[in-house]
């Protein structure tokens, strides 16, 4: 078995999706070094962070936060590029045992019990393969024993959210989501994970169609990156 993964490696090496390096055995997608460096938010060590703001008076929530902070042209933002669009998945899955991790020490899942991607409009998803927000949420659930729960649903396609101000976008999300099985969050603490928090327009629609359905749920709000 290791020689097969040797000859595998010694064709096709893996490397990190950020620096590029060769990984070692014990690494998976990315080198420690630049897992050290990825630029933490430290949000969720300060109530009413910048990413709690976004939401404060919109919706009730518990805790909110975005763990690492995206900006367009960053070796991060590399990383996030092949887990959405160059079928990278597993980018997420491990970026989300990172988080996971990260923030159970922290505190951040205390009274948590579920943890639900936001979903991907069928249509979209069948194009793409996967919803990346599946695999994050694998990750943190990996990190913190917490199940998911699949119980959104994305009714309604929607175009594409670049490039639009936050009033379009969400006017563009309006109707999209529903709880498809509200009793498995009713009385619940459920993390709403997605994968980049720019204005916060989807998470807001689906955390208004949650409490909608289920208003005696407590919300969390997780994004593994956010933009300043």
């Amino acid at each position: 078995m290791n020689l097969l993964r040797d000859l595998f490696d010694f064709f096709l090496p893996r490397t990190c999706h950020i620096c590029g390096c060769r990984l070692r055995d014990s690494e998976e997608f990315f080198c420690v070094r630049c897992v050290e460096s990825l630029p933490r938010s430290l949000y969720h060590h300060s109530p009413m962070n910048p990413m709690e703001r976004r939401f404060a008076g919109m919706v009730p929530f518990v805790r909110a936060t975005g763990h690492f902070i995206y900006s367009r042209n960053s070796r991060l933002a590399s990383a996030i590029h092949d887990m959405k669009y160059r079928r990278f998945p597993n980018v997420g899955r491990r970026l989300g045992e990172i988080v996971g991790s990260e923030l159970l020490s922290a505190g951040f899942f205390d009274g948590a019990d579920v943890i639900v991607p936001v979903p991907m409009h069928w249509f979209k998803q069948a194009r793409r393969g996967y919803n990346q927000t599946d695999f994050i949420a694998r990750g943190i659930s990996a990190a913190t024993q917490l199940p998911v729960s699949r119980s959104l649903r994305s009714c309604r396609a929607h175009k594409s959210q670049t490039s639009k101000t936050l009033a379009e976008r969400q006017a563009n999300l309006a109707g999209s989501f529903r709880v498809a099985d509200p009793d498995a969050l009713r009385g619940r603490g459920v993390v709403i994970v997605d994968d980049v928090c720019t204005t916060g327009a989807t998470l807001r629609t689906l955390a208004e169609a949650v409490m909608a359905q289920v208003p005696d749920c407590r919300l969390y709000l997780l994004t593994l990156c956010v933009t300043i």
